[in-house]
């Protein structure tokens, strides 16, 4: 009797090692700190550059081989000042990143949620368009700032701002600007609820001015990379982006990201006999101004290589992940097993999300997570504001999702567990049924031949 007793709490003791590790470690938070103490991870910038440095140093430390910096040319932009002059006053505002240097003016258009069906409704040609940052309720589908930016183009707008919908007094940012047209064309401003509200409530019809002062330039970003695992042809990749606005700590948006990244090569250095596929670790630069970095990786690597990627955007921000599986029914399944297997929640949604650095790859059918957590909230919250900051986030919450990604990578990495690319055909196909599709062709981001 004594035998079959102490026999099952051996295995329960060296099954669970790993996890009381993880609960103890400081090896993301501390490297998550490191980021948040940067001045500046803007793409391009010296401080970006630090951050791939630190984040490449750290994967190297706790195990990785072959820590590297893979580096790529980008357009540069760094910010100057910006104002909004209406009726004798100035307004508070900063720019998006990537506005053209220029000076925009026109009656003030307030078109409220900013929805397709707005523009069509409303005569915008030599306007100042101000759309919120958020959608209503009823609608089906959040629309990407960079897609009301572009409808405001599209139809004539003389300069574009962007409200944001969380109160606070926070302005928020965010890029504009397509692949092959980095630099928008008319000015872009965001500018807080507050900001906003008082714009709409006393001066929509009334001529206003946006002006935005900037430096733009070529620049360099770059791409970290790391391994682990056998050197098999295949490989998992397991993806964050390192770069963040200037205006903020970036800690939500993404340094977490880039904290359970390395959180997660920790926690699989000590599991790497349990690796039957290699894991490549790539911590993307330049995501915030077009995920420029991983569109890079895209183009110059094997997608039939990847079996899968698991793409950290979003983490630690709430408690339960969030993983958008893209139609992949092997990955929804998954994630399902490591929840039951914890008896810890796991939300899955089988649609598409085409706005981080899982997209490059995903859009000509590999296999990839959107890895997120459940705030409950519309839109970033606190992100690209500058409340993005470290005291947002719970070491609690780091520790427990790195156990469930740890085991989910595992799994991944099984030979047990054959994942099935989707044809480009499919995932377009899939964008038109969730109609995506026509926000993703304004903003220059529809990468299939009609």
């Amino acid at each position: 009797m004594g035998g079959t007793v102490t026999q099952p709490r051996v295995q329960y003791t060296v099954m669970s090692d790993w996890i009381g590790d993880r609960f103890t470690s400081d090896v993301g938070w501390t490297h998550l700190e490191q980021l948040v103490d940067l001045e500046n991870r803007m793409a391009g910038s010296d401080g970006e550059r630090e951050a791939a440095e630190l984040t490449r140093d750290a994967l190297a430390e706790v195990g990785a081989r072959e820590a590297r910096l893979e580096p790529f040319s980008i357009q540069g932009w760094t910010r100057g000042e910006s104002s909004i002059h209406v009726g004798g006053t100035e307004q508070s505002c900063i720019a998006l990143p990537r506005s053209p240097a220029d000076v925009g003016s026109g009656p003030l258009v307030d078109l409220g949620y900013g929805l397709p069906s707005d523009f069509e409704a409303h005569d915008v040609a030599g306007a100042v368009v101000m759309v919120r940052s958020d959608i209503p309720s009823y609608y089906d589908r959040y629309i990407h700032r960079r897609e009301k930016y572009y409808h405001a183009v599209e139809n004539g707008a003389a300069g574009f701002i962007y409200r944001n919908h969380v109160e606070g007094c926070l302005p928020p940012t965010g890029s504009v600007g397509t692949a092959d047209d980095p630099i928008g064309q008319v000015p872009a401003v965001g500018v807080s609820s507050e900001v906003g509200a008082r714009l709409a409530r006393r001066f929509d019809g009334e001529e206003v001015e946006v002006r935005v002062d900037a430096d733009v330039h070529q620049a360099e970003s770059q791409n970290v990379h790391a391994e682990l695992g056998p050197d098999t042809d295949e490989r998992v990749l397991v993806t964050s982006h390192v770069d963040a606005h200037d205006i903020a700590e970036g800690a939500l948006d993404n340094g977490a990201g880039t904290a359970m990244v390395v959180e997660l090569a920790a926690a699989l250095a000590n599991r790497e006999d349990d690796l039957e596929t290699r894991v490549e670790f790539v911590a993307y630069g330049a995501e915030e101004v077009g995920l420029v970095g991983s569109a890079h990786h895209a183009e110059t690597t094997d997608h039939d290589s990847i079996k899968a990627i698991v793409n950290n955007d979003g983490v630690v921000r709430g408690r339960t992940l969030e993983c958008y599986t893209h139609g992949f029914p092997e990955l929804e399944a998954a994630a399902e097993d490591v929840a039951d297997r914890f008896g810890h929640p796991i939300e899955t949604i089988p649609r598409l999300g085409p706005h981080s650095d899982h997209w490059p790859f995903v859009q000509w059918g590999v296999p990839g997570y959107h890895v997120m957590s459940r705030t409950g909230n519309v839109g970033r919250g606190w992100g690209h504001t500058f409340a993005d900051t470290l005291e947002k986030l719970e070491k609690r919450d780091l520790r427990e999702q790195a156990i469930l990604l740890t085991d989910l990578v595992v799994d991944l990495a099984s030979d047990d567990l054959p994942i099935e690319h989707r044809s480009p055909e499919a995932i377009a196909a899939d964008l038109e049924a969730q109609n995506l599709a026509e926000g993703m062709q304004i903003t220059g981001d529809w990468p299939y031949d009609e």
